[in-house]
Parts: structure tokens; C-alpha cells; sequence
């Protein structure tokens, strides 16, 4: 009052603030991530046309991506648990600049199908390496917030491309898009390089703010292999989780502009608006989900009671989408659209810190690679049911269904697996 400042404004400048710039960092890579994948979902109606494919081999592009993706979270977990957060992050954005920039080159089916495979490995690394970002610069009660915040890269990155690449696309060609995202990846490679170093040996970082990070009890540092993890009810319930509401994110990222286009007739300049409206709403979702379950926690609601709250709301927001494929006006549509979008993107922010509320820091990045790794196998189920059903039907009524039911079936399991949602007892003994 009459700008005097509040004690939590004087707490915080006390502590510092230099891990929110991490957590920046976090939220511009993964922007460019879903920069970089999402160009093929804006373009794919009029690539359709041009290379010549149809929609079951449209689904065999998505699944190439869908199984390097599989594939490369299987790994680049432990790897990045061995490597660090620094080396294993380098890695991935690497990989996946030079495969993003690769697509410029396509020309067929097959060509895509083998650039999307190599974007797929590279881009596996994003998520168990943000997330384990996190648990090392956050306290437990922190996670949740900074996890929505960076998760909510993923709209910007959905709202930025069908901003960005349809103006790119028709003034310098389709190539120009894929070379465009391959050069914002490999400037934040340099960036993340020149800058980033683990909270003690960050020299910008006060003593108070690493204490700050430090405040939660200590954990041990061994590595934790995959087959004592996957012991504990704890990891199936993560792993379920991703791999029945995954798969409705990879649907909304790579045919909900072929779905506009088909039931509405947009063009390729016309999906920009109803695109950044939905994931603008999913933007509000990702950063919403994650406060609501700080905001119970704060009200001392136990962790268990208020995360799965927070992930039942979000569950029941994405349940109108039933309704989305039989509107018949396009901004009913994207209303029931961007509704489910801001539920699917609170739910992850909310099943991600799941991995920190129930394993230390040095499982993260491993049990995140595991349940990416289900949820990548699921979209690629989906990826080529998706095709053949269109192929064969043309009706998205079957896909918006299972989208609707999705998330409170995945509740109900992870309820059943982690009714208390107790911390794993991992074995604290070290590997060879």
C-alpha cells in the first residue's frame, strides 16, 4: 500500500530471482522445440497437394517422428542423468537443428519420413532435461509453477508457427520455414553454452538464493538404473499417464490444421488466427495448471490432495471436446478446442511434477525419458490409426471422442497405482 512493498516482494528480492532466468531459458527452448514440429502440422495441408501424399501416408511422416521419439526418450533420460543438464541439453539441440533445417531438403514421402525420424531423436532430450533443469534449481514447492512455465513454451511455440510459417512459406517457399527454425535452435545452443553452469558453480547466484534451491532435505547423487525404478507403482502410474493423454497432444499438434481445413475450408494464410487463439488458451492452461496446485498446496492442502484436484479440473476441461467436431461454427469449434488444449497443457504440468513429487532429483530425468518414451509409443499408435481412419471414413468424430475421455481415465489409474501419492523408496546403492 501507497508503494510500500508487500513482504513477499522483500522476501524474494532477499533470495534472488536468478533461477527464473533458467527457468526463461527453459521456456525459450521449448518454444523453439515446438517451433520446429509444428511447421509440418501448418504446412500439411498444402504439402499434401504438392508432394503428393495421402492420409495414410501423412500418418507414416507423424509415426516416423512418433518412433525416433520413442526411441530417443528411451535414452536420453539416462544420458542426461550421466552427462548433466548442461552437455546432455547441448546434445539434443544440436541434433535436432540440423535435422529441423534437414526437411528443406525432402521431396518425397520417404524423405520426409527420415528428416521427421532425426527431429524425432533430437528433440526427445527437451523435456527430461527440462524437467531435471528444474529439480535441480527449484525447491519441491516451486516445481509446479516453474514446470507450467516453461511447459507453456509448447503454445507459444504452436502459436508462433502458424503465425510465422505461412508468411515465410508464401513469400520465400516451404524450404525457408525449415531453415528459419533450424537457425533459432542453433542461436539458443550457443546461449545455453556460453552461459549455463549448475547452481554451485554459477557465479551470478547468491548464497541465499542456493540455499533457497537447497531447502528441501538432501537427496543422494547415485544413479538409479531403469529396472529398480520400474519396480515402484510410482513410475507405472507416470508411464500410464503419458502414454493415454500423450497421444491426444501429438492429434491436436499434427492434424488439427488439416481438420480446420477440411471441415472449414481455411487456407494456408486463414489457420493462422483460430491456431494462435486455441494455443493462447493452452498457454493459460499450462501456467494455470501448475498455480492452482501451488495455490492448494499453499492453503495447506496435502501434495497429494491438491495435485490430483488440479488434474481432475483440468481433465473435466477437456471433456466438451466431444462436442467441437459437430459445431457448425468454426469459433464454437476452437472455443471446445482451445478449452481441451488449456486442460491437456494444466494436466502436464501437473503429471510432470509428479516425476519430483515422488522420486529424488537424480531419478528425474530417467523417469521422465520413461514415461515420454509411452507417450510417444501411444501417439504413434494413434499417428496411423488417425491415418487410416481418415483414409477410410473421413470422420474425426471417433478421434475427438477418445480425446474426450482420455484424461479421467488416466486419472483413475494414477489414483489406483498412488492413492497417497507417496515418495518411491528407491535403494540407495550405487552403480557400477
Amino acid at each position: 500500500m501507497n508503494g510500500i512493498p508487500s513482504s513477499a516482494d522483500t522476501s524474494a528480492a532477499k533470495v534472488g530471482m536468478y533461477r527464473w532466468r533458467i527457468c526463461a531459458m527453459l521456456l525459450a527452448a521449448t518454444t523453439i522445440n515446438y517451433i520446429d514440429r509444428q511447421v509440418l502440422g501448418v504446412l500439411a495441408p498444402f504439402l499434401q497437394k504438392e508432394i503428393g501424399w495421402n492420409e495414410i501416408q501423412y500418418g507414416y511422416i507423424v509415426t516416423a517422428f512418433q518412433a525416433a521419439y520413442a526411441i530417443g526418450l528411451l535414452c536420453t533420460g539416462a544420458i542426461i542423468d550421466k552427462l548433466g543438464t548442461r552437455i546432455g541439453y547441448a546434445i539434443a539441440i544440436a541434433i535436432w537443428s540440423i535435422a529441423a533445417m534437414s526437411h528443406a531438403l525432402a521431396a518425397s514421402v520417404v524423405g520426409f519420413m527420415l528428416a521427421r525420424f532425426m527431429l524425432g531423436l533430437g528433440e526427445a532430450g527437451n523435456f527430461p532435461a527440462a524437467i531435471k533443469t528444474v529439480a535441480e534449481w527449484f525447491p519441491r514447492r516451486e516445481r509446479a509453477l516453474a514446470t507450467g512455465i516453461f511447459n507453456s513454451g509448447s503454445n507459444i511455440g504452436a502459436i508462433v508457427a502458424p503465425l510465422m510459417v505461412p508468411i515465410v512459406a508464401v513469400t520465400w517457399g516451404w524450404q525457408a520455414a525449415f531453415l528459419f527454425t533450424g537457425v533459432l535452435s542453433l542461436t539458443w545452443l550457443a546461449v545455453w553454452l556460453s552461459t549455463y553452469r549448475p547452481p554451485e558453480n554459477q557465479p551470478n547466484l547468491t548464497a541465499a538464493e542456493l540455499a533457497h534451491i537447497r531447502s528441501d532435505p538432501p537427496e543422494p547423487t547415485v544413479r538409479v538404473p531403469w529396472a529398480r525404478i520400474l519396480r515402484h507403482r510410482q513410475a507405472w502410474a507416470f508411464v500410464a499417464a503419458k502414454f493415454i493423454t500423450d497421444p491426444v497432444w501429438w492429434f491436436f499438434l499434427f492434424w488439427l490444421p488439416k481438420f480446420l481445413h477440411a471441415e472449414y475450408g481455411l487456407t494456408l494464410l486463414g489457420l493462422g488466427l483460430p491456431l494462435i487463439v486455441i494455443f493462447l488458451l493452452a498457454d493459460v492452461g499450462s501456467i494455470g495448471g501448475g498455480w492452482i496446485a501451488g495455490r492448494f498446496i499453499k492453503r495447506g492442502w496435502s501434495v497429494n490432495r491438491a495435485r490430483k484436484s488440479a488434474m481432475l479440473i483440468c481433465a473435466l476441461c477437456v471433456v466438451p471436446i466431444i462436442f467441437a467436431v459437430q459445431a457448425d461454427n468454426l469459433w464454437l469449434a476452437v472455443g471446445l478446442i482451445g478449452l481441451a488444449t488449456a486442460g491437456h497443457q494444466g494436466w502436464s504440468a501437473n503429471v510432470f511434477t509428479l516425476t519430483s513429487d515422488m522420486f529424488p532429483r537424480h531419478a528425474v530425468a530417467s523417469v521422465v525419458g520413461m514415461g515420454g518414451f509411452a507417450g510417444a509409443v501411444g501417439g504413434m499408435l494413434i499417428a496411423t490409426f488417425t491415418g487410416f481412419l481418415l483414409e477410410a471414413t473421413g470422420s474425426y468424430v471417433p478421434l475427438f471422442l477418445m480425446a474426450g475421455s482420455a484424461y479421467l481415465i488416466a486419472l483413475t489409474i494414477v489414483h489406483v497405482l498412488v492413492p497417497r501419492l507417496e515418495p518411491a523408496q528407491l535403494e540407495n546403492k550405487p552403480v557400477a
